[in-house]
């Protein structure tokens, strides 16, 4: 037979976590018809020769919600091999939304405050093509998108177009929350693979408020969980903690009643250590061993969490409740005023306690300045410079920053930086890789490379994990988890979602780069991809030789 896609000669890495083997792999009509000893003539040959094939990789946790309406490829995640993203992460999402100013306003300045992505580039993107969940799901696909889109239907926006702007201050009375549910059921049959919550004090919404999700009460909980039961089908996402330490009692009976009211998986965030709690992981691992057992998964980062950040932008403090107003502050100059005021500076002094306070200091370095007076400073710690000066560190860090605009940019490494901790946890069969945060806090990180980042430094570099074992974690473990049965292997019937890569080569850069290429000029950190040569979605080349071919043959996805 003839088909439409070869795929020639190339080490064939299944996503079963089978042994690496040589072989072809034959498509047609967007599916795998043959893998293995194949042959026959084809509309278009891809030679693999020295080159790894493996399923595409699919990314769990991601906050492209906005950027899909600007940004069809899903930049970074297609560079690095991603086929698939699931985003509506975290309770906040864009969707159902009345096609009101104000009700936009809201709905953008949540994803401000909580995913980092500025105002501005929200206000000058968002196409708000849609009002309810299914119409956002459609116009997703009208659209037209370079990779595969997996939608959770994020809490938050349910419980304010239902309660308006009491889903900020309240819990849900039973009329309403047979209202969210219903909703929610319409999500469901829309395709949304389930639903989404945090309860993190820092996140932060509209004015300052708590993102609406966050006033769920257990009685809602359950009510929504019930939903899913019922159906016997999606799956649970909530983001509890961010500091590295183990579940507290609180944390663990929150996704003990989200497992046995919803029988179905939870995955939670997140899984990270610091110097200050280096065993805060594995305890947590065998805390949470009935809850795993059952089929919840903790989600892990493969890089480091190194953050940039500027104060025009809070994000970073977000748990302080003497920062809170600072997210009512419309403007540069009223953030500034609060950060003037010697009432702000004890308040924080107060609440900002660190066990490594000294180190703090010494760790966050000067990245960037708006000011050319203070370039001298550049790659200096505060501490430094409050040395320099005289000066307290914490009073140089505000001061810079005023003296700057608010324009000074900041960089610390938080963490997971120890690689042997990560190599145990990534390894681990018990949580799930994710968290890269793709499309999100855009100016302050760029992890969307992190399959990459696997394959060149955890596998080449540091031999930590096999190349089978490490491909099995990124491709058929989240589609397993998601319910994504047609994906996440190479195998006659599944659906033709390839990436191909040199291993010898494979890897993410360092370092971002600056680029002001978001909407309204709009700045982001963007890492880019070593050695991929070809992503396939769906049958067609998207990437070839990292050259976009200009198909767009990605799909909204339907749990199956």
């Amino acid at each position: 037979m003839a088909y439409d896609l070869l795929v020639k000669n190339g080490t064939i890495v299944d996503g079963t976590g089978a042994a690496p083997f040589r072989g072809n792999v034959a498509v047609a009509d967007g599916r795998i018809v043959g893998v293995g000893d194949i042959d026959g003539a084809a509309a278009r040959i891809i030679d693999a020769s020295d080159l790894v094939v493996s399923p595409g990789f699919i990314d769990p946790h991601t906050h492209y919600d906005a950027q899909i309406c600007w940004d069809p490829l899903v930049t970074c995640s297609s560079w690095h091999g991603v086929t698939t993203v699931i985003m509506g992460n975290c309770g906040v999402g864009l969707a159902p939304c009345r096609a009101l100013a104000k009700e936009h306003e809201i709905a953008a300045r949540n994803l401000e405050h909580v995913e980092a992505i500025p105002y501005e580039v929200l206000d000058g993107g968002l196409t708000w093509d849609w009002q309810t969940f299914p119409d956002y799901v459609r116009a997703a696909s009208r659209r037209g998108c370079g990779i595969n889109l997996g939608f959770f239907a994020a809490l938050s926006p349910f419980r304010h177009w239902v309660m308006g702007e009491d889903a900020m201050s309240r819990a849900a009375t039973e009329q309403e929350t047979a209202e969210i549910r219903h909703l929610l059921a319409g999500a469901m049959e829309a395709g949304a693979v389930g639903f989404s919550l945090t309860v993190m004090p820092q996140h932060l919404g509209y004015q300052g408020q708590p993102l609406a999700c966050r006033l769920a009460s257990d009685d809602e909980l359950r009510a929504y969980c019930g939903l899913l039961r019922e159906q016997g089908r999606g799956v649970i996402e909530i983001a509890l903690t961010r500091r590295p330490s183990t579940l507290s009692e609180r944390e663990y009976q929150l996704l003990e009643l989200l497992m046995d009211a919803s029988e179905r998986p939870v995955t939670w965030l997140n899984l990270r250590d610091s110097d200050d709690h280096p065993q805060a992981c594995m305890k947590t691992l065998e805390m949470a061993a009935p809850l795993i057992a059952r089929g919840a998964r903790p989600q892990v980062a493969v890089r480091p969490l190194i953050i940039e950040f500027h104060l025009r932008n809070p994000f970073i403090f977000g748990m302080l409740e003497c920062c809170k107003p600072l997210f009512a502050a419309p403007t540069v100059e009223d953030k500034k005023k609060i950060y003037s005021s010697p009432d702000f500076r004890a308040a924080f002094r107060a609440q900002f306690r660190r066990a490594d306070q000294h180190k703090w200091w010494e760790n966050l370095q000067i990245k960037e300045v708006g000011d050319p007076r203070f370039e001298s400073m550049l790659w200096s710690s505060v501490a430094q410079v409050a040395q320099h000066r005289d000066a307290d560190p914490l009073d140089t860090f505000f001061d810079l920053a005023l003296q700057d605009d608010l324009r000074t940019v900041y960089m610390t490494p938080l963490l997971d930086i120890n690689p042997e901790r990560v190599a145990r946890k990534l390894s681990d069969p018990r949580t799930m890789i994710g968290i890269s945060d793709g499309g999100a806090h855009v100016d302050m990180l760029c992890n969307a490379g992190y399959p990459t980042y696997l394959l060149g430094t955890f596998v080449r570099q540091r031999q930590a994990v096999t190349l089978e074992h490490a491909i099995k974690r990124i491709t058929s473990e989240p589609a397993a988890f998601f319910g994504l049965r047609d994906r996440g292997r190479l195998a006659a019937g599944m659906a033709a979602d390839i990436t191909i890569f040199d291993a010898e080569t494979v890897g993410c850069k360092e370092r971002p780069e600056i680029r002001h290429d978001l909407p309204r000029g709009g700045r982001r950190l963007v890492s880019e991809a070593e050695g991929i040569r070809h992503v396939i979605v769906n049958g067609k080349v998207l990437l070839n030789d990292g050259r976009h071919t200009g198909d767009l043959p990605g799909q909204v996805l339907r749990p199956n």
